[in-house]
């Protein structure tokens, strides 16, 4: 064990270790090390102050302008008021019994103070922060480390305090900055101008002014994207090194009786990216391809033509959705798509035909049955399901290739445990409606190859978006339902979509709840992030649909369709949608991704800022696939200036999805972006921005590519394999030695 792993008890004692490891999960001198501040504040330019948000734990830099000790009436005990100021605004601390501190806390000194904001009589103030006095009269020794420099404020907690954890680190950087290793190779940092990495720690918790603290960051950013890269490099390289089947359609065979029986023709793009599956799945080594696209782009189609050339070469493909009504809705429509080339083996099926099954968790018995035994007996070519299909007992004759729909909505285990269930390693073609930046794609999947479908298919129509604010414009919603009923007269279709499905069972076993949601449908997902929000309960299906068939919508033929229906019912609902037997779906987000009836021209979405823009995006998909122009209302009680109405705004001004993706992004925390399920990485990026340093990011996966070909094992650079080790636990370095 290195200096740097050794625990914190050893550096600043068994009390101090135990607060660092409990309330910021810092463990080992390592951990502190490159626990890096949060920003920096100069002496003279103060915090301002009406920024803070109720709730929050901050650290300000203010200068005390008023002190006031205030007796407690008719009890023993006082109340010292300070009042701090930025030059604009005031803050209020508040000490209860500690009268003495007024030695210390004099009229123009300033200081650090931390606590959590709170409100009394209409004022923010802190009760009992503590504080760090940074004038010298203040006769503060603490306060002459900070002259002349950046003053370091981290992310802290109420138990440690940013001024006590830059001590804690002060003392690391005394004590062990000798001992830090050097994961970047000479060679690589003489190339970039990268100074070596213990200059960068120093640096960048003692800074002497802004050109030493992006000197270090800079440093730092290219640690953070390289020992990535490296990992993402070695995976690639593994795969590349296993063995596959080489799957080529045969000519003459399925394949081209398909093409010959399309209606249309195949897009620019649909006929690129098809030519590039269709190379790797005549490579000896398995295909890892991500397939991203817009909304109704046609990713299906081209993953079905994939899944055809594979059952020409003899083999089996599988396509794995992440709900029932979406692997319904994909049976439906291939089958339709198909036709007798569905039915091989049948009465009335085509000579060159295969069979498509559908396997859901909720199937009955014997139609479980025999699906299962069409694909362990070859009958099967072309599997449909949920996670279902990822079960054991569900075998494969020749397993050639995985389709994995949405890909963010599994986790890597499961994509694996599919995969596995191949004599060799099956082929992977990953699919995404979800668009995903460049950079973002570099590096959560970053072991992919990648695709993208940016070009609509002829016939589709413009999608014109608008915000409908209920509370401030009533009248505005009384409209929506209007243009609902004028769509639905011209022989149209809408969908009302709301966050919550209405008939919740019993809250006493939350993970029977939370099971079944993950065997379903994912719609729970938007009820979680609402039920803690202080305002009314999210809207529901059952309570929206039964208003509207009884008031705005009356005469019109309304149905519900959610998770919780039993298949058959949630299929058949589906079935008459989609035959125009239905005039108005009301839904959960069910029907986010795959649902497809050109027929539907219109979405009114209930609390659509409960809502992220991503899935927003996704759920105006739905509208406007035919030749009628489609219509997305976004029904809000935020009000005007929010956040949540800015995102909405931002839904309305652009179909673009990377655009919105990009939006969507910089709204959420970049470790959410890299998250642990999917991307292997243990921590949050710290410096490193997916969105902001594309350069940094395609420069390392160049060198990171160069040197794990020429050192696969990284023999010669054992620091960079410490680092490594360092960035993977040990679950998601499993993940990453995974075919």
């Amino acid at each position: 064990m290195g200096a740097l792993d050794e625990p914190l008890t050893k550096l600043v004692g068994d009390r101090t270790a135990k607060v660092l490891a409990d309330s910021l999960k810092l463990r080992t001198v390592g951990d502190l090390l490159h626990h890096y501040p949060r920003r920096y504040v100069e002496r003279g330019q103060l915090t301002s102050l009406d920024e803070l948000e109720i709730d929050e734990h901050v650290t300000v830099l203010a200068r005390i302008e008023k002190v006031t000790l205030i007796p407690f009436r008719g009890r023993k005990g006082d109340r010292l008021e300070v009042v701090v100021t930025d030059g604009r605004s005031r803050l209020s601390l508040v000490f209860f019994n500690q009268g003495w501190r007024q030695k210390e806390l004099k009229p123009g000194a300033q200081g650090l103070f931390a606590g959590k904001v709170g409100v009394f009589n209409r004022t923010r103030q802190l009760v009992s922060p503590d504080y760090q006095l940074l004038d010298e009269d203040a006769g503060s020794d603490a306060a002459q480390q900070f002259a002349g420099r950046l003053i370091p404020v981290y992310g802290a907690s109420a138990q440690m305090p940013s001024w006590k954890l830059s001590i804690c680190i002060e003392t690391a950087l005394t004590k062990h900055l000798g001992d830090v290793g050097e994961p970047l190779p000479a060679e690589l940092r003489e190339r970039h101008d990268l100074i070596p990495l213990p200059e960068a720690l120093e640096l960048i918790h003692r800074p002497r002014g802004h050109a030493d603290r992006e000197r270090a960051q800079s440093r730092l950013r290219w640690d953070e994207a390289f020992v990535l890269q490296v990992a993402l490099a070695q995976r690639r390289a593994a795969d590349s090194a296993l063995p596959a089947k080489p799957r080529r359609a045969r000519e003459g065979g399925l394949l081209d009786a398909f093409d010959a029986r399309l209606p249309f023709t195949l897009t620019e793009g649909q006929r690129s990216v098809s030519a590039e599956i269709a190379a790797d799945l005549a490579t000896e080594h398995p295909m890892h391809r991500l397939l991203q696209g817009e909304v109704g782009s046609g990713k299906t189609l081209v993953a079905l033509r994939a899944m055809l050339a594979v059952v020409d070469a003899g083999g089996q493909a599988v396509l794995l959705a992440p709900t029932e009504v979406l692997a319904q809705q994909h049976h439906r429509s291939i089958v339709e798509m198909m036709g007798d080339l569905a039915e091989g083996g049948m009465l009335g099926g085509s000579d060159l035909g295969t069979r498509v099954v559908l396997l859901t968790g909720s199937m009955g018995v014997a139609a479980r049955r025999q699906a299962l035994l069409d694909m362990a007996c070859g009958d099967a070519g072309i599997a449909i399901g949920t996670h279902a299909l990822i079960e054991d007992k569900v075998q494969f004759q020749d397993l050639g290739l995985v389709v994995v729909d949405e890909q963010h909505r599994f986790g890597v285990e499961q994509r694996d445990a599919l995969r596995a269930k191949g004599e060799q390693p099956p082929h992977l073609l990953v699919m995404t409606a979800t668009p995903i930046p460049r950079t973002v794609a570099m590096t959560v999947f970053g072991d992919l190859e990648t695709s993208v479908l940016d070009q609509l298919p002829a016939g589709r129509s413009p999608i014109s978006t608008h915000v409908v604010p209920a509370l401030e414009k009533p009248n505005f919603l009384t409209r929506a339902w209007e243009r609902v009923r004028e769509e639905v007269a011209k022989g149209h279709q809408a969908y009302v979509v709301c966050p919550r499905i209405g008939d919740e069972e019993p809250a006493a076993d939350p993970k029977k709840k939370r099971r079944k949601a993950a065997e379903e449908d994912f719609e729970e997902v938007a009820d979680e992030g609402a039920a803690s929000d202080e305002r009314r309960p999210p809207l529901s299906v059952v309570e929206t649909a039964e208003k509207l068939t009884k008031g705005p919508l009356s005469g019109l033929r309304v149905e519900i369709l959610h998770g919780r229906l039993a298949p058959e019912a949630k299929d058949e609902v589906m079935r008459r949608f989609a035959a125009g037997e239905v005039d108005v779906l009301v839904a959960t987000t069910v029907i986010e991704v795959g649902v497809n009836v050109p027929n539907s021209t219109a979405m009114v979405i209930m609390d659509a800022d409960r809502f992220g823009v991503s899935q927003l995006h996704q759920l105006r998909g739905r509208v406007g696939r035919g030749s009628a122009a489609g219509l997305c209302l976004l029904v809000s009680e935020m009000p005007g200036g929010s956040a949540a109405r800015a995102r909405l705004d931002a839904v309305a001004g652009t179909l673009d999805g990377f655009e919105l993706s990009r939006i969507d992004l910089e709204q959420r925390r970049e470790g959410d972006v890299l998250g642990q399920a999917q991307s292997g990485v243990k921590s949050s990026l710290k410096v490193l921005s997916v969105l902001e340093d594309e350069e940094v990011i395609l420069t390392a996966r160049t060198e990171a590519t160069r040197l794990v070909a020429e050192d696969p094992d990284l023999a010669a650079h054992p620091e960079l394999r410490t680092a490594l080790e360092s960035l993977l636990d040990e679950d998601r370095a499993a993940y990453m030695e995974k075919g």
